[in-house]
């Protein structure tokens, strides 16, 4: 099982509106009740690519209604075996599922996500874990720098042009997201059985698939439950099975001695 695994593995980025509305002071400490909202935030942009795919597509808000763009990502969403975004179990996904009730869609298909900055923060210490830091720390190269200007013309003037920046922005995200994803991914246990998905066995390596793999070392919880530690030798990656399927393991090297 060498060949390369079949997931629906999602990189997706979002871009919002700020809200509008009435206020008398501008100050860092002024609270603004609801009430005070004329016109709620919305998303301006959505973009995503698929694994390994070229294209990265975009969908726009149409003047300010972003109802339109949201449905049609749904479908999107629904193909998904893993949504990866930055941030985006804390910011991204919630927006997602908000729209989705505010223009009474129903919710996502349960989206499994993967958030890189997450895996940031759990894995490493780093001097920041922004996706433009990580960027430019492991690929060399960072985010386009943004103006507050292109959100102002887009929000009050529906400028094309600022749209436009917009979305060719989100766009470089995507990318950089995704190979920043590929640069951390080993350092988490992975969401998905890669293996198992694509019809191999358990024992099999969960990030890659492959049944090119070797036992590491045995190991034993608290509860005194023992468990195996396998190494993968294409990705080299460890993951970590039950003494059940290490029993299958040793019975699948048996037969092939």
């Amino acid at each position: 099982m060498s060949k390369a695994p079949k997931i629906q593995r999602l990189f997706w980025d979002i871009e919002t509106s700020p809200n509008v509305g009435l206020f008398w002071q501008a100050s860092r400490k002024q609270f603004i009740n609801y009430e005070n909202v004329v016109r709620e935030a919305a998303v301006i942009c959505i973009c995503w690519k698929w694994e390994g795919a070229r294209t990265v597509h975009s969908l726009e808000w149409a003047l300010g209604d972003d109802s339109r763009m949201i449905a049609e990502f749904l479908k999107v969403a629904d193909k998904a075996d893993e949504m990866v975004a930055h941030y985006g179990d804390f910011f991204d996904i919630k927006w997602f599922n908000s729209q989705c009730l505010k223009h009474g869609l129903g919710p996502p298909a349960e989206p499994k996500t993967v958030d890189t900055c997450v895996i940031a923060r759990r894995r490493f210490k780093l001097n920041s874990n922004r996706l433009d830091y990580l960027a430019n720390l492991l690929l060399g190269t960072g985010k386009t720098k943004t103006e507050f200007d292109w959100w102002k013309r887009i929000t009050m003037d529906n400028d094309p042009a600022a749209l436009e920046l917009m979305v060719k922005y989100c766009k470089k995200d995507v990318r950089l997201l995704e190979r920043v994803y590929h640069k951390i991914s080993a350092f988490h246990s992975p969401k998905t059985h890669i293996a198992v998905l694509n019809g191999g066995a358990a024992w099999m390596c969960s990030h890659c698939g492959t049944d090119k793999v070797f036992h590491h070392k045995r190991k034993v919880t608290a509860k005194g439950t023992v468990q195996h530690q396998m190494k993968c030798n294409e990705c080299g990656r460890y993951y970590t099975i039950s003494a059940f399927n290490y029993g299958a393991y040793q019975d699948s090297k048996s037969l092939i001695g």
